[in-house]
């Protein structure tokens, strides 16, 4: 059962205050579009780093990177690395003013606000209402995703048993409970206060994140016996950075760091932080260009040090005790008693406080070739528990908390954004007024909130939700990063071209989905629902493979069908292309350029990455 004290429920119900508290304070100023789906496009470039920064951190990535340092030990700390600060830093110094640069042409249209309408001007309507149909999609999905994991999380925790019992609420109803409730909450000040309310909360969750889960951190750190404690008890190579990439022999750089390199570094974080409009919307709803600029910069910034408390809590789990039944005889007053504690059989098969997968029909642990499957989605939840004492642990689970809704509010305000701008006022009511378009953008959060919840409720069916989500990735994103990066970086790329490569690259990653299976997966959500032709060595692989092959046919499509179409004239692109952008003038101070910002943060990068080898 859940260990939750009095004070622990009232951090919790504190923390749910001050994210109502954004909603309702904003909402009076929520008097047309612009304030209500762009935050005024007024915001500091402070606030919309954190924000950008907090937007990423969803329960699924905060979730998942302990799951990967259970699973990988810190080799993992350099694929979130290279997977995210590049992408940030090219979006900061480079995509950024293309987003802009409309705003300095005269007689050209205002900047973008959203990617599909970014797409709209720089190709056409279709390309636009493609992309905004595919993108609507998978908002919602992550949404629903996002919002399902934390449901097991709370289940596999505990936290809404005795409310249930008390109740007489069946299983599925508390694990519905547990969608429905976070839910609401976000419903609720993005229903008050916007994109604005969410970037606020984004800030106060990253606030958050940090109070809750370094003192869990840090507490673990002492229980295993500090550093040289966790590098007796977890597993040999766990501590060094390359040891799960190198080639063979040694901890150099080999051929499987340069696939990681090619493959996080352009693909999954290119298509993530220079795509996704969930994140790029806080920096789109900075005041100007030079916070726009800013936003990604700063956010990379505490990128550097973020993943590093998010791995070392899976090492620790790891390297902890595994819990086992024990009985303790005593002897009072001429009577003996037996204390038994009973740990299931799937946390005793398990590694230290990293259970192993349960199967849902008998409860023993699921087996592969031998030794048991461990479920390293528990391994951040669990230390959780272990660690923090009353008080303490109702921070921590308020920092789950945040995270869970930080990224279902990204999905939901971008989902009002791209349905009120880029299908509504574009295609169903081109004449909307403002006042029509904000009505439309509210009750877009309704929708979108009853379509997460239908959404998370489909997810439950499946075992992997991480599968899941990299599929809406290949689908979504590495199709368009590859569109994006054509239109924003080559004047020949046309609509027709941008079309063809979307829908190619859409084909692509549904195809091999459809014709590979990771080894030891079933036919369906994992992959070889057409037809099984070859076994990836393991989902990272297969995930990768699926969006990289996605992103390279959308290139290749897009370049071929271009240069057989006619290009736009150069002067309908002025402030669609990065050399056709006007340049906005420097810093008279040198450390004051944005690209002596980014080479820090590279620099930094590098040193962190170099300690931990």
């Amino acid at each position: 059962m859940s260990s939750l004290a009095s004070a622990d429920w009232l951090i919790l119900l504190i923390y749910g205050f001050f994210v109502l508290s954004a909603g309702l304070s904003l909402a009076p100023g929520m008097t047309g579009s612009r304030e209500y789906l762009q935050a005024g496009r007024s915001q500091p470039g402070w606030l919309c780093g954190l924000a950008f920064l907090g937007a990423g951190l969803g329960s699924q990535e905060v979730i998942g990177m302990g799951a990967a340092g259970a699973h990988y030990g810190l080799s993992s700390m350099g694929f979130f690395a290279l997977g995210s600060i590049p992408a940030m830093v090219f979006a900061g110094l480079y995509l950024m003013p293309v987003l802009f640069g409309t705003d300095s042409v005269p007689g050209q249209k205002p900047a973008p606000r959203t990617i599909p309408e970014y797409l709209g001007l720089r190709f056409d309507a279709k390309t636009r209402a493609l992309n905004a149909c595919l993108f609507a999609a998978a908002a919602i999905s992550g949404a629903g995703i996002a919002l399902c994991a934390m449901a097991r999380i709370f289940a596999a925790l505990h936290i809404f048993d005795t409310f249930a019992a008390g109740v007489s609420l069946p299983a599925w109803g508390a694990l519905l409970l547990s969608v429905a409730l976070p839910a609401l909450l976000v419903l609720a000040y993005v229903a008050l206060g916007g994109l604005a309310a969410a970037m606020y909360n984004q800030v106060l969750q990253f606030c958050v994140l940090v109070a809750g889960l370094l003192p869990m951190v840090l507490l673990g750190v002492k229980r295993v016996g500090g550093w040289s404690g966790l590098r007796a008890a977890d597993p040999a190579g766990f501590l060094h950075e390359w040891s799960g990439v190198t080639g063979a022999g040694g901890h150099g750089l080999g051929i499987g760091a340069v696939a990681l390199v090619l493959g996080a570094g352009v693909v999954l974080g290119g298509g993530t932080w220079c795509t996704d409009f969930r994140l790029l919307q806080t920096a789109m709803a900075a005041k100007n260009l030079a916070a726009a600029r800013r936003a990604p910069l700063i956010a990379a910034s505490l990128r550097v040090f973020v993943p590093l408390m998010l791995i070392l809590p899976g090492l620790i789990a790891v390297g902890l005790p595994t819990p086992r039944t024990t009985i303790f005889i005593r002897n009072e007053n001429g009577a003996i008693y037996h204390d038994i504690t009973v740990v299931p059989e799937a946390v005793e098969a398990g590694q230290g406080l990293v259970p192993a997968k349960a199967d849902a029909a008998t409860g023993k642990p699921v087996l592969w070739d031998g030794p048991a499957v461990l479920d390293y989605r528990m391994a951040t939840p669990n230390l959780l528990l272990e660690s923090l004492p009353s008080g303490l642990l109702g921070l921590g689970l308020a920092a789950l908390v945040a995270c869970l809704m930080s990224g279902v509010g990204a999905s939901l305000t971008a989902f009002n954004a791209v349905f009120a701008f880029d299908i509504f006022a574009c295609f169903m009511r081109k004449d909307a007024s403002d006042k029509q378009i904000l009505k439309v953008g509210r009750w877009a959060a309704v929708g979108g909130t009853l379509l997460a919840i239908g959404a998370a409720c489909l997810a439950m069916r499946f075992d992997s939700l991480l599968d899941a989500m990299m599929l809406v990735f290949a689908l979504v994103n590495a199709p368009l990063f590859a569109v994006l990066v054509l239109g924003a970086f080559w004047k020949r790329a046309t609509g027709h071209g941008a079309f063809a490569g979307l829908i190619a690259g859409v084909a692509a990653a549904l195809l091999h989905h459809g014709t590979a299976l990771p080894m030891g997966e079933q036919p369906g959500i994992h992959g070889g629902w057409i037809a099984v032709l070859h076994h990836p060595t393991s989902e990272l692989a297969f995930a990768l493979g699926t969006a990289a092959l996605a992103f390279v046919v959308s290139l290749m499509v897009t370049v071929a069908v271009s240069l057989r179409t006619a290009a736009q004239p150069e002067g309908e692109l002025a402030g669609l292309v990065h050399s056709l952008t006007a340049r906005a003038p420097a810093p008279a101070k040198w450390w004051k350029r944005p690209e002596m910002l980014a080479a820090a943060i590279l620099a930094a990068a590098l040193v962190v990455n170099l300690i931990l080898i």
